[in-house]
């Protein structure tokens, strides 16, 4: 058997101590599933795990060396928890021998150490030297089961720490913070505590919630949160930290904030990792995804837009543009076939007077009639000014193939339509993708309307 013990020493600015014990453990876990709190100290049993770490010396120096979350952390070990945990008790006592060790390191031994000492009983040595039957009458049999287990004679059995469901953490800020995007300095610390978490249940986050507190002597709110989503499980803080910054960036503090509370709401266990040694399945640089997120974040969810298909007859309703990020993950992973109805009110890029939109042509099945579609569609469609029931576009148009009829929608719905399309041109006007409504217009004649232009 082999113990270390570890006692976090949280600095100004730092943790408060259940908070640094939390994550000190939280680390600890990664060297040993034994892990136990034993007041203000943390016992590691390390026996089991040393051969995982290529033996006794190489995981005492992985935890000796490794960056921990708290900077100023106090480590001993012995050949019991309790030997460990003496040792702590000042540097000379590093590698002193059990019998020297002193009382006052022995918690069960603390109600007695003033009638110990009147005996000249200061070492745990002397303790042990006396007769066992006159201990156990005088202080009783608990100080001798705790000397039994300090000198290996009796087992060592502990509550072991068991990480939480939920991540929740919290950290007091070193001064008031006036501005949202200082408060990134803060939720760095939470984010490092986030992925021991994360690594140790081998999960990623979906989704978590930053919530700060304000000067409660300010009549204001009390309180505010951020909420950020991911598209795919996140074990990268550093871009977790990113979105933090973009999203901080347009947040305004009523009143200076005192505390950050930082608590997940949403994970998944995250698959195994696939190495390629195809080189161009190592491309450098940061994942699109991380990419759409970052800009999502920064310009606003509706400014960023990807194309979608739907499942509609209408030209006009064949695709949609949505947001890249919706409200939990990538347009990209859900289903094409979202019915028209489910898309109202979403507006398609205003960038152009007449705007066009790419028809989805690599990505519906093409029938023969279908091949003579443009690239190119007009939102809304230009209505065409007829003269002798010849439609005009810089000059009297001159049909070239059709008629493709197309008949959909409901009847007696306002979205009802029955079309037939044409392929026209006129001598200054290149391939024009036309159509005549059947049901008539409000003359008497067909309306036509110019709906696509051949590239």
């Amino acid at each position: 058997m082999h113990w270390i013990a570890l006692q976090p020493q949280p600095e100004a600015g730092e943790l408060s101590l259940p908070d640094a014990q939390a994550a000190l453990g939280w680390w600890a876990l990664q060297f040993t599933p034994k892990v136990a709190q034993l007041g203000e100290a943390l016992v590691l049993e390390v026996s089991a795990s040393e051969r995982l770490w290529g033996g006794r010396q190489a995981l005492v120096q992985h935890i000796f060396k490794e960056n921990k979350p708290v900077a100023g952390v106090l480590i001993a070990q012995g050949a019991t928890s309790l030997i460990a945990l003496a040792r702590l008790q000042a540097p000379e006592l590093a590698h002193a021998a059990p019998d020297d060790l002193p009382l006052d390191a022995l918690a069960a031994a603390a109600p007695h150490l003033a009638t110990l000492a009147r005996l000249g009983c200061t070492r745990w040595g002397q303790l042990r030297a006396l007769p066992r039957g006159g201990v156990a009458r005088r202080w009783g049999a608990p100080l001798l089961a705790a000397l039994d287990q300090a000198y290996g004679h009796q087992s060592e059995v502990y509550p072991w720490l068991v990480l939480p469901e939920v991540f929740e953490a919290q950290l007091e800020l070193i001064a008031q913070v006036e501005t949202a995007p200082a408060l990134l300095f803060g939720a760095r610390r939470l984010l490092q505590q986030l992925r021991v978490w994360l690594q140790l249940r081998q999960s990623g986050v979906l989704a978590l919630s930053l919530r700060w507190t304000l000067d409660a002597r300010r009549h204001t709110a009390t309180e505010g949160e951020l909420v950020l989503r991911t598209a795919e499980p996140m074990l990268d803080m550093g871009h977790l930290e990113r979105l933090l910054g973009e999203h901080l960036a347009r947040v305004t503090l009523p009143a200076p904030a005192q505390y950050l509370h930082l608590r997940t709401l949403e994970t998944q266990k995250l698959g195994g990792t696939r190495a390629s040694l195809l080189p161009e399945d190592q491309r450098p640089g940061d994942k699109l995804v991380h990419l759409l997120e970052r800009l999502s974040a920064r310009l606003g969810r509706h400014q960023v837009l990807q194309w979608q298909a739907c499942a509609d007859h209408r030209p006009e309703n064949m695709q949609t543009w949505l947001p890249v990020m919706n409200d939990s993950k990538l347009i990209a992973g859900s289903a094409i076939n979202t019915p028209a109805r489910d898309l109202k009110g979403l507006k398609t890029p205003q960038n152009l007077k007449n705007p066009a939109v790419a028809l989805p042509v690599a990505d519906v099945a093409v029938t023969p009639g279908q091949a003579l579609w443009p690239t190119w569609l007009l939102v809304p469609p230009l209505k065409l000014f007829v003269q002798h029931q010849q439609p005009h576009y810089q000059g009297a148009l001159t049909l070239l193939s059709g008629p493709q009829r197309m008949e959909t929608g409901w009847w007696g719905a306002q979205d009802f339509a029955l079309r037939d399309y044409f392929v026209a041109c006129s001598e200054q006007s290149a391939l024009l993708w036309i159509y005549r409504e059947r049901l008539g217009g409000a003359q008497g004649g067909s309306d036509w309307y110019l709906q696509g232009v051949f590239a």
